[in-house]
């Protein structure tokens, strides 16, 4: 698989693993450019989540080689990894913030742990970001007290605080309405041309996939079906892509007679 012609912040070569004796990915290999928006496709089950997990170094891959700003992570030591871990932003699925402690405190708490910046500092820092994502009147609110969407901006702008080389997000659009979901892919491309980010994005979200993706990558059962730029995903005759695209079932129902005899086979 080619790269593209500039520099590349993410590299993946023939990437396996497996839970116990289950191979979860197979030969999985990709690169993400530079300001480049990238996002992973695919069934539930497909493994995307768990290619996000290694693209972070939360989970060990058997084999294969991931680079993430230029640095090799699977053979990393903790204290490297934790000092790339303060160049890279991760926005959760449910925005993981800690709901004894303020918006804003959430937000502050990277600067607070990772920085020696004095308290005025921090506050402008975390109020510029949250003003980013129109929270600016809600920073003083406990996580309980905010919406399904103020969730997920607050844990991007916990996420991008530092201002990160490559952002990662899980699942952005989950849970959301159509409207909020749609000012959040717009919110996603302003933070990409504004801070200059690389950004992953894993999503069941055909629309948002094709709004805000510079390229898609597919998985199914594990496995690479396709990476490619949006038309190449739009024209793939592969039939896994056809039903994804048209939201068609993956796996052929099973005729009653057949499902009571699978039922009581010996």
């Amino acid at each position: 698989m080619n790269a593209p012609d500039i520099n590349n912040v993410i590299e993946i070569e023939g990437l396996n693993t497996w839970y116990g004796d289950r191979q979860i990915l197979s030969d999985v290999s990709l690169h993400v450019a530079q300001n480049e928006i990238m996002v992973i496709m695919g069934h539930s089950g497909s493994g995307k989540s768990t290619l996000l997990r290694h693209m972070i170094g939360l989970d060990k891959a058997r084999s294969g080689s991931i680079k993430l700003l230029d640095k090799e992570i699977t053979n990393i030591s903790r204290k490297e990894l934790h000092n790339l871990r303060k160049h890279i932003g991760v926005a959760f699925q449910n925005g993981a913030l800690f709901s004894s402690m303020s918006l804003q405190e959430n937000v502050e708490l990277p600067l607070r742990e990772h920085t020696k910046l004095d308290k005025n500092t921090i506050r402008i820092m975390s109020r510029l970001k949250l003003e980013l994502m129109n929270l600016s009147e809600s920073e003083s609110l406990m996580p309980a007290e905010l919406s399904g969407g103020m969730l997920k901006r607050a844990g991007l702008a916990r996420a991008v605080i530092m201002d990160p080389k490559v952002l990662f997000f899980d699942e952005p659009s989950a849970g959301l309405d159509p409207v909020t979901s749609a000012d959040l892919d717009d919110l996603i491309l302003q933070l990409r041309d504004a801070l200059n980010m690389t950004i992953v994005v894993v999503t069941h979200d055909l629309d948002s996939a094709f709004k805000i993706a510079d390229r898609i990558t597919v998985l199914g059962d594990g496995q690479q079906i396709i990476t490619g730029y949006k038309e190449t995903i739009r024209n793939s005759l592969d039939p896994r892509i056809v039903n994804m695209l048209e939201r068609k079932a993956m796996h052929n129902t099973l005729d009653a007679d057949d499902y009571l005899n699978k039922l009581t086979r010996n």
